[in-house]
């Protein structure tokens, strides 16, 4: 009977914890959604709202020349971007484990699975043992990839999930971004099973799964962005069209600023067993049964959201593009098969044409970037009334969109987790906003009672290229 005491305990203090965790989500289902202040008017939630107030509306802002080169600057001088072309044809050791321990690093705060339960310290010991530093070589020869299919970054090489809070399963800390097919990347490492991918792409270096990229030469790889003609994604998401015998671009799942080349191919000939002529025919690339890299013809219906360039860099464009992810849920690290604050900007911006790094705290601090730091209270209300259609607003961990005013407000539309307003009583309302939602400026208070605006540190114009 002892030796089944602590087993009968184990089990009844996991059943605890599940039904801890079910009642927090239970008890978060029932949570009430106040009304979001300065949104009772339904036009407000309408992308031609914004843009018939917006000065200037069609404007070209900077033309793709200019766009072009300031991208070239970013590529070369923002410490948080690789430039891919000069990583040059042999890999040291000591830059590949920068690379890796740089994002790979032992959580020093608790973490939670998703039922709840700690994550054991054995966890991570097998995790940091799966980076297999050991086997990183001396030097390496350069090898690249292109990335084939929508796939997640990882910090470490696993699809575990863990979490900062048991019950708050939303913001997986394992979850760093999310890549797109067409992205070129450096194969920098793999995991001790193989099964793992460390990869440096243009904006972000972390661990893929091997599937989702393929192998191939550099001239093919960097040079598969940059082949004309192409189709742009344009919309929130565009899929290529349904392929029963060509599974690897069936269906495939494109992002808003995704591109891709359009195929040689002949007009007449049909594509996956589908006449060409409703659709536009891209090369998609595909890994072989060998990890090789390989582009077929995929149909992309031209009902789909694309185009055959960037669009004009203007405020009726950004306003409407923004307004395309409108109730999309919020997705930390592009989790959900969605995206979060600062990638959300980030493919509103890129569907003009225009880079910018990953994560908010790069965007704000960029050399690049025309910038305003919002070092005081005083630069920070001076910087605040003049706000422009595009800028965004930096405050710690999020970023936000300002499309305009109305009523003398300033209103933005953000990609957000959480979020508050005050109440009726002065107290703080928790919104649990989740999602891609248009707030005023100045009504966004942290869960301490902080207004937003006082914590703004930056703003950045990324339509402000000379």
């Amino acid at each position: 009977m002892a030796g089944i005491a602590p087993a009968l305990f184990a089990l009844g203090l996991a059943a605890c914890v599940a039904a801890c965790v079910a009642e927090v989500a239970h008890a978060a289902q029932r949570e009430p959604a106040p009304a979001i202040t300065g949104m009772d008017d339904p036009a407000r939630w309408t992308p031609a709202y914004w843009i018939e107030r917006a000065p200037d509306a069609g404007q070209v802002l900077a033309s793709p020349g200019l766009i072009e080169a300031r991208n070239t600057r970013l590529l070369r001088e923002d410490p948080s971007l690789h430039d891919l072309a000069a990583i040059g044809p042999v890999l040291e050791r000591a830059r590949v484990v920068d690379w890796i321990e740089s994002i790979s690093r032992r959580p020093t705060a608790p973490r939670h699975d998703a039922s709840g339960a700690p994550v054991p310290a054995t966890t991570f010991d097998a995790l940091l043992d799966a980076l297999a530093l050991d086997a990183v070589p001396a030097r390496q020869p350069t090898r690249y990839g292109l990335v084939v299919r929508r796939a997640a970054l990882r910090t470490f090489p696993t699809g575990l999930r863990v979490f900062s809070t048991p019950g708050d399963t939303d913001i997986d800390r394992f979850q760093e971004s999310a890549l797109f097919p067409g992205t070129p990347v450096v194969i920098a490492h793999a995991s001790r099973d193989g099964q793992w991918l460390f990869v440096v792409s243009p904006r972000y270096a972390a661990w893929i799964e091997a599937g989702g990229v393929a192998e191939g030469d550099a001239d093919t790889v960097l040079g598969f962005a940059n082949r004309t003609p192409f189709r742009l994604v344009t919309g929130a998401t565009a899929h290529t069209v349904l392929a029963p015998d060509a599974p690897a671009v069936s269906a495939l799942q494109l992002d808003m600023g995704t591109r891709l080349p359009v195929a040689d191919t002949s007009p007449t000939h049909a594509v996956n067993r589908q006449h060409p002529g409703s659709g536009h025919v891209v090369e998609v690339p595909v890994r072989d049964a060998a990890g090789r890299l390989a582009l077929q013809p995929a149909l992309l219906p031209r009902s789909a959201d694309t185009a055959d360039a960037p669009l004009p860099l203007t405020r009726s464009n950004t306003i409407a593009q923004a307004f395309k992810f409108l109730g999309e849920r919020y997705g930390w690290g592009h989790d959900y098969n969605a995206r979060d604050c600062s990638g959300f900007v980030s493919e509103v911006y890129a569907s003009m044409g225009v880079l910018l790094p990953r994560n908010t705290g790069d965007q704000a601090r960029s050399p690049v970037l025309d910038i305003q730091p919002l070092d005081d209270a005083g630069a920070r209300a001076a910087a605040l009334s003049t706000l422009q259609v595009g800028d965004l607003v930096y405050v710690p961990g999020h970023v936000m969109l300002v499309i305009g005013h109305a009523n003398s407000e300033p209103y933005v539309i953000h990609d957000i987790h959480g979020g508050g307003q005050r109440d009726a009583d002065g107290g703080v309302a928790r919104l649990r906003l989740n999602g891609v939602v248009v707030t005023t400026l100045r009504s966004l208070v942290f869960e301490d009672g902080t207004p937003y605006v006082d914590r703004a540190n930056a703003i950045v114009r990324p339509y402000a290229i000379r």
